[in-house]
């Protein structure tokens, strides 16, 4: 039996409108993609990656430290940046003499290729807050600096896990 061209047609237009509803659910709420762009995440992150960010999963617990996020640059929440969690609230941050330490404990940040540059003063991360820095320290611009500071929790918008492109890069992250 041959279904008329008209009721054909409207299977196809509800196909249609059902994927783009479903398709931008999952990008308001699920996952989203994103283009590196610029040094700061090197070694992890080179410029002009494409990654995978879970978007849901900070509906459920808070950030944990050494998790790779995407949020809202404070200054301009159309821009987002990509930086590594190194304290969270209630945490300690100090930097001197190129070392960070966290709680008085030395940080060990292997994917760290030089010293950090700059002292940071002993300063406690407060609620509601963390403290990020790019892998590439000494060319990022993360919480050290008055423009970023501490990222309140409403401004990320999730945890980048995943590299896909180009596919010679396709990794997990941690």
């Amino acid at each position: 039996m041959n279904k008329s061209l008209g009721a054909e047609l409207k299977d196809w237009i509800i196909s249609i409108v059902i994927a783009i509803v479903l398709a931008l659910f999952i990008r308001h709420f699920i996952v989203e993609l994103y283009l590196v762009d610029g040094p700061s995440m090197q070694p992890t992150l080179l410029s002009h990656e494409r990654l995978v960010v879970n978007k849901f999963i900070y509906h459920f617990r808070t950030p944990k430290k050494g998790e790779i996020l995407v949020f809202q640059y404070p200054r301009d929440p159309s821009r987002d940046f990509i930086k590594r969690v190194i304290a969270i609230p209630g945490d300690t941050i100090e930097i001197k003499d190129g070392h960070v330490f966290v709680n008085n404990q030395l940080q060990n940040e292997p994917f760290i290729l030089s010293q950090t540059r700059g002292d940071y003063p002993l300063t406690t991360i407060p609620d509601g807050h963390i403290f990020v820095m790019g892998d590439n320290r000494n060319n990022s611009e993360d919480s050290r600096f008055p423009d970023v500071g501490f990222v309140p929790f409403d401004l990320i918008k999730g945890k980048a896990v995943l590299v896909f492109w180009p596919l010679s890069n396709l990794h997990t992250l941690p």
